[in-house]
């Protein structure tokens, strides 16, 4: 118990303190992690919109594709973008293993399915309530999109944030293809998992109080975003 309490002690120093190595860490992970997020959302919000509205052959199997790597399993995902991106793999040419860029990546390919399927639904429900109103204006098919994705800004609010929470948690991917280098690839979770064996708990602690806040507050937004998102529906 003693030992609990002065990691806790330690780590709570640490946050405290402002110490720069903690929470150079905690920027880049928001930075790998906020980036991916906005690149799977320019790629899985029109996707899903399109998949909303749009009726063609191989359409279920498509919806079907895309549910099923909502349940990508994130060390093979990385194993794929290493493999992609190492030396002998057919991007090796750009250099990009071991860097960030490389952990954004990953996570791009591990969050854009939950995006654009969480997109799909938001916007199929919003097409099968407006699509007679918006029809009587002579807005069919693609041209509802714009307007669908607006009206559903809440529900595809909550789409995003739970792409933060995939993204922002995501440790064996990152460790894959970014190889958990200090001051160049080492996120919160790489670095958890690596001061946990070294026996750093303090250090180990303290990110790990940060990430379950984080976790904490993408939580609490994705909750206000569905309570707002009910308020206008009922409005």
């Amino acid at each position: 118990m003693n030992g609990f309490a002065d990691s806790l002690q330690l780590a709570l120093g640490l946050i405290l303190s402002g110490d720069a190595d903690l929470w150079a860490i905690v920027g880049l992970s928001l930075r790998v992690s906020l980036t991916a997020v906005v690149i799977a959302a320019l790629v899985g919000m029109p996707l899903g919109a399109v998949l909303a509205v749009t009726r063609f052959a191989g359409r279920k199997g498509v919806i079907v594709l895309i549910n099923a790597l909502m349940g990508l399993p994130p060390v093979v995902v990385g194993l794929a973008v290493y493999l992609m991106l190492s030396a002998s793999g057919p991007l090796g040419v750009l250099q990009l293993l071991y860097t960030p860029t490389a952990m954004i990546i990953a996570q791009v390919v591990l969050v854009a399915p939950i995006i654009t399927a969480l997109s799909r639904q938001v916007v199929e429900d919003m097409h099968a309530e407006y699509a007679d109103y918006l029809g009587s204006f002579g807005m069919r098919g693609v041209r509802t999109i714009p307007t669908l994705l607006w009206e559903g800004r809440f529900g595809l609010t909550t789409a995003l944030l739970a792409g933060v929470g995939r993204a922002i948690a995501e440790v064996g991917a990152v460790m894959i293809v970014g190889g958990n280098i200090n001051h160049v690839t080492r996120v919160m979770t790489t670095t958890i998992a690596l001061e946990t064996s070294k026996g750093d708990l303090g250090m180990a602690l303290a990110l790990g109080v940060i990430l379950i806040g984080l976790a904490i507050s993408v939580n609490a937004l994705i909750a206000g975003m569905t309570q707002a998102s009910a308020r206008q529906s009922y409005a």
